[in-house]
């Protein structure tokens, strides 16, 4: 797997955001989970709530339900994983100054441009099915409306045309 479908993996939507996990930045940086939260506690005034969140204990465990795989079974539940946004992550890139912290930022921020472009590809081709659908909709209920006065106007002729019945008649 590249490193940019492997960080595509990592990427959450959180509160309406798309987010990184603490533990997965850990991981990717190559350092233990402590040691990241620590050292953005020690600049915690570069992180403002649109950088950085702690996720809740029902958020988590939505997550988990819904993707078992990708997070790890073992968390301490008493201190819920943070949550950085695209912002946080880029300001990560502030407080650790290792090559692989570089290496990697560069590649959460290309990845996250990735699924940017995605997400307004994917709304192009939202709009322009509903545009087609409502294109097509119209012609559809035309050939609808023709065949349905069609059906009308032959009910309405054979009525108007059915012979009387000879013979033997129930009352």
């Amino acid at each position: 797997m590249s490193e940019i479908t492997n960080i595509q993996t990592k990427i959450y939507e959180i509160r309406g955001q798309k987010v990184m996990l603490d533990f997965d930045l850990a991981e990717l940086y190559e350092v233990e989970t402590k040691v990241l939260n620590q050292a953005v506690k020690r600049n915690i005034k570069r992180f403002p709530e649109d950088f950085l969140f702690r996720i809740t204990f029902e958020e988590w465990m939505n997550m988990r339900s819904q993707i078992v795989t990708a997070l790890p079974i073992k968390r301490n539940i008493s201190a819920m994983a943070y949550a950085f946004t695209e912002q946080g992550v880029a300001m990560l890139s502030g407080i650790l100054n290792s090559y692989r912290a570089i290496d990697v930022n560069i590649a959460i921020m290309r990845t996250f441009v990735i699924v940017r472009q995605n997400a307004l590809s994917h709304n192009v081709l939202i709009e322009k099915l509903s545009a087609l659908e409502s294109k097509y909709d119209t012609q559809f209920k035309n050939v609808y409306d023709a065949i349905n006065f069609l059906l009308q106007k032959d009910r309405q002729t054979t009525s108007q045309n059915q012979r009387k019945r000879i013979g033997y008649k129930n009352s």
